[in-house]
Protein backbone atom coordinates (compact mmCIF):
# COMPACT_ATOMS: atom_id res chain seq x y z
CA UNK A 1 0.00 0.00 0.00
CA UNK A 2 1.08 3.52 -0.59
CA UNK A 3 1.33 6.08 1.95
CA UNK A 4 -1.79 7.45 2.06
CA UNK A 5 -3.41 3.97 2.48
CA UNK A 6 -1.51 2.66 5.28
CA UNK A 7 -2.63 5.93 7.44
CA UNK A 8 -6.25 5.23 6.43
CA UNK A 9 -7.23 8.64 4.25
CA UNK A 10 -9.34 7.56 1.54
CA UNK A 11 -9.38 10.72 -0.29
CA UNK A 12 -5.60 10.17 -1.39
CA UNK A 13 -4.01 10.76 -4.78
CA UNK A 14 -5.03 7.96 -6.51
CA UNK A 15 -8.47 8.49 -5.89
CA UNK A 16 -8.59 11.92 -6.98
CA UNK A 17 -6.62 11.49 -9.99
CA UNK A 18 -9.34 8.82 -10.64
CA UNK A 19 -11.73 11.52 -10.13
CA UNK A 20 -10.21 13.50 -12.12
CA UNK A 21 -10.06 11.64 -15.36
CA UNK A 22 -13.47 10.56 -14.91
CA UNK A 23 -14.30 14.41 -15.13
CA UNK A 24 -12.77 15.23 -18.51
CA UNK A 25 -14.01 12.03 -19.78
CA UNK A 26 -17.45 12.37 -19.19
CA UNK A 27 -17.38 16.28 -19.59
CA UNK A 28 -15.63 15.26 -23.29
CA UNK A 29 -18.73 12.52 -24.13
CA UNK A 30 -21.45 14.20 -22.74
CA UNK A 31 -20.84 17.19 -24.26
CA UNK A 32 -20.94 14.80 -27.55
CA UNK A 33 -24.32 12.91 -25.45
CA UNK A 34 -25.82 16.00 -25.06
CA UNK A 35 -26.66 17.05 -28.36
CA UNK A 36 -26.31 13.83 -30.00
CA UNK A 37 -29.87 12.86 -30.31
CA UNK A 38 -30.49 16.90 -32.16
CA UNK A 39 -27.85 15.99 -34.47
CA UNK A 40 -29.69 12.33 -35.58
CA UNK A 41 -32.92 14.30 -35.94
CA UNK A 42 -30.78 17.39 -38.07
CA UNK A 43 -29.56 13.44 -40.05
CA UNK A 44 -33.14 12.81 -40.12
CA UNK A 45 -32.36 9.26 -38.21
CA UNK A 46 -35.52 7.54 -36.53
CA UNK A 47 -35.96 7.09 -33.05
CA UNK A 48 -34.61 3.88 -32.78
CA UNK A 49 -31.43 5.13 -34.82
CA UNK A 50 -30.65 6.31 -31.13
CA UNK A 51 -31.73 3.62 -29.27
CA UNK A 52 -29.96 0.78 -31.61
CA UNK A 53 -26.54 3.11 -31.60
CA UNK A 54 -26.59 3.52 -27.46
CA UNK A 55 -27.53 -0.36 -27.20
CA UNK A 56 -24.70 -1.72 -29.87
CA UNK A 57 -22.38 0.77 -28.33
CA UNK A 58 -22.85 -0.56 -24.95
CA UNK A 59 -22.77 -4.13 -26.38
CA UNK A 60 -19.24 -3.78 -27.79
CA UNK A 61 -18.46 -2.28 -24.20
CA UNK A 62 -19.80 -5.18 -22.58
CA UNK A 63 -18.30 -7.86 -24.37
CA UNK A 64 -13.93 -6.27 -23.93
CA UNK A 65 -15.07 -5.36 -19.80
CA UNK A 66 -15.27 -9.29 -19.16
CA UNK A 67 -12.03 -9.59 -21.13
CA UNK A 68 -9.64 -6.86 -19.91
CA UNK A 69 -10.91 -7.38 -16.30
CA UNK A 70 -9.66 -10.80 -16.20
CA UNK A 71 -6.78 -9.61 -18.31
CA UNK A 72 -5.81 -7.41 -15.94
CA UNK A 73 -5.81 -10.07 -13.21
CA UNK A 74 -3.84 -12.52 -15.22
CA UNK A 75 -1.19 -10.48 -15.86
CA UNK A 76 -0.63 -8.17 -12.83
CA UNK A 77 -1.18 -4.63 -14.32
CA UNK A 78 -4.02 -2.56 -14.27
CA UNK A 79 -2.71 0.96 -15.54
CA UNK A 80 -1.89 0.34 -19.28
CA UNK A 81 -4.88 -0.88 -19.97
CA UNK A 82 -6.90 2.24 -17.66
CA UNK A 83 -4.81 4.73 -19.48
CA UNK A 84 -5.50 3.38 -23.31
CA UNK A 85 -9.13 3.31 -22.51
CA UNK A 86 -9.25 7.13 -21.57
CA UNK A 87 -7.18 7.46 -24.86
CA UNK A 88 -9.29 5.66 -26.95
CA UNK A 89 -13.00 7.25 -25.93
CA UNK A 90 -11.14 10.82 -25.71
CA UNK A 91 -10.17 10.53 -29.59
CA UNK A 92 -12.95 9.08 -31.10
CA UNK A 93 -15.77 11.52 -30.14
CA UNK A 94 -14.63 14.14 -32.30
CA UNK A 95 -15.04 11.36 -35.22
CA UNK A 96 -19.15 12.47 -35.15
CA UNK A 97 -18.15 15.68 -36.73
CA UNK A 98 -17.12 13.79 -39.81
CA UNK A 99 -20.81 11.67 -39.81
CA UNK A 100 -23.04 11.80 -42.69
CA UNK A 101 -25.56 9.22 -41.61
CA UNK A 102 -26.08 7.55 -38.67
CA UNK A 103 -24.23 3.93 -39.09
CA UNK A 104 -20.94 6.47 -39.10
CA UNK A 105 -22.14 7.80 -35.63
CA UNK A 106 -22.72 4.34 -34.82
CA UNK A 107 -19.18 3.53 -35.44
CA UNK A 108 -17.92 5.60 -33.57
CA UNK A 109 -19.73 4.98 -30.63
CA UNK A 110 -19.09 1.70 -30.98
CA UNK A 111 -15.07 2.45 -30.84
CA UNK A 112 -15.37 5.08 -28.05
CA UNK A 113 -17.01 2.40 -26.04
CA UNK A 114 -14.72 -0.10 -26.66
CA UNK A 115 -12.25 2.49 -24.69
CA UNK A 116 -14.57 3.05 -22.25
CA UNK A 117 -14.74 -0.87 -21.45
CA UNK A 118 -11.74 -2.02 -21.17
CA UNK A 119 -10.73 0.55 -18.50
CA UNK A 120 -14.16 0.58 -16.44
CA UNK A 121 -13.62 -2.93 -14.54
CA UNK A 122 -9.65 -1.99 -14.27
CA UNK A 123 -10.44 1.47 -12.41
CA UNK A 124 -12.56 0.02 -10.33
CA UNK A 125 -10.57 -2.78 -9.24
CA UNK A 126 -7.40 0.16 -8.42
CA UNK A 127 -10.22 2.13 -7.14
CA UNK A 128 -11.30 -0.69 -4.13
CA UNK A 129 -6.95 -1.14 -3.83
CA UNK A 130 -6.57 2.66 -2.92
CA UNK A 131 -9.04 2.67 0.04
CA UNK A 132 -9.69 1.00 3.66
CA UNK A 133 -12.22 -1.37 3.32
CA UNK A 134 -14.46 0.83 5.42
CA UNK A 135 -14.93 3.90 2.98
CA UNK A 136 -15.38 2.13 -0.27
CA UNK A 137 -18.73 3.77 -0.36
CA UNK A 138 -17.54 7.14 -0.30
CA UNK A 139 -14.57 6.25 -2.37
CA UNK A 140 -17.20 5.37 -5.58
CA UNK A 141 -19.60 7.46 -4.42
CA UNK A 142 -16.68 10.48 -4.75
CA UNK A 143 -15.33 9.13 -7.52
CA UNK A 144 -19.12 8.89 -9.30
CA UNK A 145 -19.81 12.47 -8.20
CA UNK A 146 -16.49 13.53 -9.92
CA UNK A 147 -17.57 12.10 -13.17
CA UNK A 148 -21.12 13.32 -12.64
CA UNK A 149 -19.59 16.88 -12.23
CA UNK A 150 -17.88 16.16 -15.90
CA UNK A 151 -21.05 15.17 -17.22
CA UNK A 152 -22.92 18.05 -15.99
CA UNK A 153 -20.39 20.40 -17.15
CA UNK A 154 -20.19 18.57 -20.64
CA UNK A 155 -23.64 19.49 -21.43
CA UNK A 156 -23.54 22.88 -20.32
CA UNK A 157 -20.40 23.47 -22.38
CA UNK A 158 -22.65 22.11 -24.89
CA UNK A 159 -25.57 24.36 -24.73
CA UNK A 160 -23.56 27.74 -24.27
CA UNK A 161 -21.82 26.36 -28.19
CA UNK A 162 -24.57 25.15 -29.54
CA UNK A 163 -26.68 28.75 -28.50
CA UNK A 164 -23.37 30.89 -29.56
CA UNK A 165 -22.08 28.94 -32.77
CA UNK A 166 -25.89 28.56 -33.84
CA UNK A 167 -25.68 32.63 -35.11
CA UNK A 168 -23.08 32.27 -36.84
CA UNK A 169 -23.97 29.09 -38.72
CA UNK A 170 -26.60 26.13 -39.07
CA UNK A 171 -27.01 23.78 -36.55
CA UNK A 172 -25.74 20.75 -38.03
CA UNK A 173 -22.50 22.59 -38.78
CA UNK A 174 -22.64 23.66 -34.61
CA UNK A 175 -23.38 20.32 -33.58
CA UNK A 176 -20.07 18.63 -35.85
CA UNK A 177 -17.98 21.93 -33.94
CA UNK A 178 -18.77 20.81 -30.40
CA UNK A 179 -17.82 17.21 -31.42
CA UNK A 180 -14.28 18.26 -32.21
CA UNK A 181 -14.04 20.37 -29.22
CA UNK A 182 -14.52 17.51 -26.90
CA UNK A 183 -11.26 16.23 -27.62
CA UNK A 184 -9.72 19.02 -25.56
CA UNK A 185 -11.06 17.10 -21.89
CA UNK A 186 -10.74 13.90 -23.42
CA UNK A 187 -7.26 14.39 -23.42
CA UNK A 188 -7.06 15.33 -20.23
CA UNK A 189 -8.61 13.07 -18.87
CA UNK A 190 -5.91 10.57 -20.22
CA UNK A 191 -3.33 13.07 -18.87
CA UNK A 192 -5.09 12.88 -15.39
CA UNK A 193 -4.84 8.93 -15.00
CA UNK A 194 -1.29 8.96 -16.44
CA UNK A 195 0.16 11.24 -14.30
CA UNK A 196 -1.78 10.95 -11.02
CA UNK A 197 -2.84 7.25 -10.57
CA UNK A 198 0.30 4.90 -9.10
CA UNK A 199 -0.57 0.81 -9.29
CA UNK A 200 0.32 -1.09 -6.64
CA UNK A 201 2.20 -3.98 -7.30
CA UNK A 202 0.52 -7.16 -7.36
CA UNK A 203 1.65 -10.92 -8.78
CA UNK A 204 0.17 -12.14 -11.94
CA UNK A 205 -2.14 -14.62 -11.98
CA UNK A 206 -0.70 -16.73 -15.24
CA UNK A 207 -2.65 -19.85 -14.43
CA UNK A 208 -6.20 -18.92 -14.11
CA UNK A 209 -8.41 -18.99 -17.56
CA UNK A 210 -11.32 -16.98 -17.83
CA UNK A 211 -14.09 -19.18 -17.65
CA UNK A 212 -12.48 -20.49 -14.58
CA UNK A 213 -11.78 -17.73 -12.78
CA UNK A 214 -15.48 -16.18 -13.61
CA UNK A 215 -16.74 -19.96 -12.34
CA UNK A 216 -14.69 -19.52 -9.03
CA UNK A 217 -16.42 -16.11 -8.13
CA UNK A 218 -18.10 -16.15 -4.36
CA UNK A 219 -21.80 -17.22 -4.67
CA UNK A 220 -23.40 -14.28 -3.27
CA UNK A 221 -21.75 -11.89 -6.09
CA UNK A 222 -22.99 -14.19 -8.45
CA UNK A 223 -26.42 -13.84 -7.05
CA UNK A 224 -26.22 -10.12 -6.82
CA UNK A 225 -25.73 -10.77 -10.69
CA UNK A 226 -28.78 -11.36 -11.71
CA UNK A 227 -30.65 -8.62 -9.85
CA UNK A 228 -27.45 -6.18 -11.39
CA UNK A 229 -29.00 -8.10 -14.54
CA UNK A 230 -32.75 -7.69 -14.34
CA UNK A 231 -32.56 -4.67 -13.34
CA UNK A 232 -30.64 -3.84 -16.60
CA UNK A 233 -32.26 -4.89 -18.78
CA UNK A 234 -34.76 -2.09 -18.22
CA UNK A 235 -32.13 0.41 -17.73
CA UNK A 236 -31.78 2.10 -20.85
CA UNK A 237 -29.64 4.79 -22.51
CA UNK A 238 -31.01 8.55 -20.62
CA UNK A 239 -30.96 10.05 -24.02
CA UNK A 240 -33.45 8.94 -24.52
CA UNK A 241 -35.02 10.75 -22.14
CA UNK A 242 -33.93 14.10 -23.81
CA UNK A 243 -35.15 12.94 -27.21
CA UNK A 244 -38.72 12.21 -25.50
CA UNK A 245 -38.02 15.99 -23.69
CA UNK A 246 -37.84 17.52 -27.59
CA UNK A 247 -40.45 15.85 -29.04
CA UNK A 248 -43.05 16.62 -26.11
CA UNK A 249 -42.00 20.34 -25.83
CA UNK A 250 -41.53 21.03 -29.23
CA UNK A 251 -45.12 21.66 -30.19
CA UNK A 252 -45.43 24.34 -27.70
CA UNK A 253 -42.01 25.84 -28.05
CA UNK A 254 -40.74 24.97 -31.41
CA UNK A 255 -38.09 22.34 -32.12
CA UNK A 256 -35.23 24.71 -31.58
CA UNK A 257 -36.56 25.88 -28.19
CA UNK A 258 -37.70 22.19 -27.49
CA UNK A 259 -33.81 21.54 -28.06
CA UNK A 260 -32.45 23.88 -25.77
CA UNK A 261 -34.83 23.17 -22.93
CA UNK A 262 -34.37 19.39 -23.64
CA UNK A 263 -30.95 19.66 -22.65
CA UNK A 264 -30.94 21.70 -19.66
CA UNK A 265 -33.45 19.23 -18.64
CA UNK A 266 -30.58 16.82 -18.85
CA UNK A 267 -28.33 19.21 -16.87
CA UNK A 268 -30.91 18.80 -14.39
CA UNK A 269 -30.53 15.16 -14.15
CA UNK A 270 -26.93 14.83 -14.12
CA UNK A 271 -27.10 17.82 -11.68
CA UNK A 272 -28.89 15.18 -8.96
CA UNK A 273 -26.41 12.36 -10.10
CA UNK A 274 -23.53 14.72 -9.47
CA UNK A 275 -25.29 16.34 -6.33
CA UNK A 276 -26.53 12.56 -4.51
CA UNK A 277 -23.41 9.78 -5.55
CA UNK A 278 -21.57 10.86 -2.14
CA UNK A 279 -23.95 11.26 0.49
CA UNK A 280 -25.63 8.35 -1.15
CA UNK A 281 -22.24 6.52 -1.03
CA UNK A 282 -21.59 7.62 2.33
CA UNK A 283 -24.88 6.68 4.23
CA UNK A 284 -24.26 3.49 2.64
CA UNK A 285 -20.78 2.74 4.20
CA UNK A 286 -23.07 2.96 7.79
CA UNK A 287 -26.26 1.86 7.19
CA UNK A 288 -25.90 -0.98 4.48
CA UNK A 289 -25.34 -0.78 0.70
CA UNK A 290 -27.71 -3.76 -0.23
CA UNK A 291 -31.18 -1.69 0.94
CA UNK A 292 -30.07 1.76 -0.57
CA UNK A 293 -29.29 0.05 -4.26
CA UNK A 294 -32.32 -1.64 -3.50
CA UNK A 295 -34.15 1.60 -2.80
CA UNK A 296 -32.62 3.26 -5.95
CA UNK A 297 -33.94 1.18 -8.18
CA UNK A 298 -37.26 1.24 -6.80
CA UNK A 299 -36.86 5.56 -7.79
CA UNK A 300 -36.13 3.96 -11.47
CA UNK A 301 -39.95 2.25 -11.22
CA UNK A 302 -41.39 5.51 -9.93
CA UNK A 303 -39.82 7.51 -12.67
CA UNK A 304 -40.71 5.02 -15.58
CA UNK A 305 -44.37 4.73 -14.22
CA UNK A 306 -44.14 8.96 -14.67
CA UNK A 307 -43.02 8.90 -18.19
CA UNK A 308 -46.18 6.77 -18.82
CA UNK A 309 -49.09 8.30 -16.84
CA UNK A 310 -48.25 11.90 -16.22
CA UNK A 311 -48.95 14.72 -18.33
CA UNK A 312 -45.59 15.93 -19.48
CA UNK A 313 -45.09 20.05 -18.70
CA UNK A 314 -41.81 21.61 -18.50
CA UNK A 315 -42.08 21.31 -14.80
CA UNK A 316 -42.92 17.44 -14.55
CA UNK A 317 -40.25 16.31 -16.95
CA UNK A 318 -38.19 18.57 -14.35
CA UNK A 319 -39.23 16.03 -11.89
CA UNK A 320 -38.77 13.48 -13.86
CA UNK A 321 -35.16 13.70 -15.14
CA UNK A 322 -35.06 14.43 -11.13
CA UNK A 323 -35.72 11.25 -10.50
CA UNK A 324 -33.68 9.66 -12.65
CA UNK A 325 -30.44 11.54 -11.66
CA UNK A 326 -30.90 10.22 -8.47
CA UNK A 327 -31.26 6.80 -9.15
CA UNK A 328 -28.30 6.43 -11.42
CA UNK A 329 -26.69 7.78 -8.36
CA UNK A 330 -27.13 4.94 -6.27
CA UNK A 331 -27.20 2.37 -9.24
CA UNK A 332 -23.78 4.06 -10.04
CA UNK A 333 -21.96 4.01 -6.34
CA UNK A 334 -23.62 1.41 -4.92
CA UNK A 335 -23.28 -1.52 -7.23
CA UNK A 336 -19.55 -0.95 -7.58
CA UNK A 337 -19.05 -0.36 -3.71
CA UNK A 338 -21.14 -3.58 -2.80
CA UNK A 339 -19.27 -5.70 -5.72
CA UNK A 340 -15.95 -4.48 -3.82
CA UNK A 341 -17.44 -6.16 -0.31
CA UNK A 342 -18.03 -9.28 -1.97
CA UNK A 343 -15.06 -9.85 -4.25
CA UNK A 344 -11.88 -11.69 -3.14
CA UNK A 345 -8.96 -9.23 -3.88
CA UNK A 346 -6.99 -11.54 -6.47
CA UNK A 347 -10.29 -11.68 -8.91
CA UNK A 348 -11.61 -7.84 -8.47
CA UNK A 349 -10.71 -7.72 -12.23
CA UNK A 350 -12.98 -10.57 -13.49
CA UNK A 351 -15.43 -9.45 -10.80
CA UNK A 352 -15.66 -6.05 -11.90
CA UNK A 353 -15.17 -7.08 -15.48
CA UNK A 354 -18.31 -9.82 -14.99
CA UNK A 355 -20.74 -6.60 -13.43
CA UNK A 356 -19.81 -4.48 -16.28
CA UNK A 357 -20.47 -7.04 -19.04
CA UNK A 358 -23.73 -7.81 -17.09
CA UNK A 359 -24.73 -4.31 -17.13
CA UNK A 360 -23.16 -3.68 -20.31
CA UNK A 361 -25.70 -5.93 -22.21
CA UNK A 362 -28.63 -5.32 -20.58
CA UNK A 363 -27.91 -1.50 -21.38
CA UNK A 364 -27.74 -3.23 -25.40
CA UNK A 365 -31.50 -5.19 -24.53
CA UNK A 366 -32.64 -2.11 -23.05
CA UNK A 367 -31.98 0.83 -25.15
CA UNK A 368 -32.80 -1.81 -28.61
CA UNK A 369 -35.71 -2.62 -26.91
CA UNK A 370 -37.17 0.40 -25.80
CA UNK A 371 -36.60 2.22 -28.81
CA UNK A 372 -38.26 -0.18 -31.06
CA UNK A 373 -40.97 -0.29 -28.90
CA UNK A 374 -41.18 3.18 -28.54
CA UNK A 375 -40.87 3.57 -32.23
CA UNK A 376 -43.37 0.38 -33.55
CA UNK A 377 -45.92 1.27 -30.47
CA UNK A 378 -45.43 4.27 -28.60
CA UNK A 379 -42.95 5.58 -25.93
CA UNK A 380 -45.47 4.25 -23.00
CA UNK A 381 -44.98 0.57 -24.08
CA UNK A 382 -41.19 1.07 -23.91
CA UNK A 383 -40.82 3.30 -20.11
CA UNK A 384 -43.37 -0.10 -19.13
CA UNK A 385 -41.35 -2.51 -20.38
CA UNK A 386 -38.69 -0.81 -18.54
CA UNK A 387 -40.50 -0.28 -15.30
CA UNK A 388 -41.44 -3.76 -14.87
CA UNK A 389 -37.63 -5.04 -14.97
CA UNK A 390 -36.71 -1.90 -12.77
CA UNK A 391 -39.33 -3.28 -9.99
CA UNK A 392 -37.83 -6.81 -9.93
CA UNK A 393 -34.67 -5.66 -9.72
CA UNK A 394 -35.08 -3.80 -6.82
CA UNK A 395 -36.96 -6.97 -5.30
CA UNK A 396 -34.21 -9.54 -6.30
CA UNK A 397 -31.53 -6.86 -4.85
CA UNK A 398 -33.34 -6.75 -1.16
CA UNK A 399 -33.94 -10.39 -0.94
CA UNK A 400 -30.01 -10.88 -1.07
CA UNK A 401 -28.98 -12.64 1.73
Amino acid sequence: MNKDEKSGTWLNTAVTGMTLASFFSDAGHEMATAILPLFLIALGAPAAALGTIEGVADGVSSFVKLASGWFSDRIGRRKPIAVSGYVLTGLTTGLFALATTWPHVLLARAIGWFGRGIRGPVRDAMLTDSVPAEARGRAFGFHRAGDTLGAITGPLIALGLVTLLAGHTTKEVAYRQVFLITLIPGILSALSFGLLVRERSRPANHGAGLFKAIGGLPRRFKLMLVGVGIFGAGDFAHSLLTLRAAQVLAPQLGAGVAGQVAIALYVLHNVLYAAMSYPIGALADRVGKRGLLALGYGIAAVMGVGWMVLPLSVWMLGALFALGGTFIAAEDALEGALAADLLPEDARGTGFGVLATVNGLGDLLSSVIVGVLWTAVNPQAGFGYATILFSIGAVVIWRLK
